[in-house]
């Protein structure tokens, strides 16, 4: 089983890929070298409480975000990309986040009808 170092390092490495920033880039943002953020996503970084509130706002996510992670590969994925969706919206107008939300409804609402079609069909 993976130490809370290792899994904190590869959600904050997951979830700055995601935002599209290099360690240099999220180093700044938090005030640290990028070779210290390297350190701190292998693992090899025994980061303070407030360091990881450094990056966890400098990500802008929850710090259950980075601190607790699923075993479920799976679980894994969906939440990756519904995170990268969310940061697709963050920078969006709320008009254009609405009708997303009416798109997914739509397609959503679509996959239970085809669900609950019998096979024979």
């Amino acid at each position: 089983m993976k130490n809370l170092l290792t899994i904190v390092g590869e959600r904050i490495r997951y979830l700055r890929k995601n935002r599209g920033l290099t360690q240099e880039q999220l180093g700044e943002l938090v005030g640290l070298p990028q070779s210290y953020m390297g350190g701190i996503e292998r693992g090899e970084k025994n980061i303070s409480l407030e360091t990881l509130e450094r990056i966890v706002n400098a990500l802008n996510v929850k710090p259950e975000e980075v601190i607790f992670r699923t075993n479920d590969k799976a679980d894994f994925e969906k939440d990756k990309l519904i995170d990268i969706i969310s940061v697709l919206l963050k920078g969006r107008e709320l008009d254009e986040v609405e009708i997303v939300e009416k798109l997914v409804k739509d397609v959503l609402k679509a996959f239970d009808e085809r669900d609950k079609r019998s096979p024979m069909e």
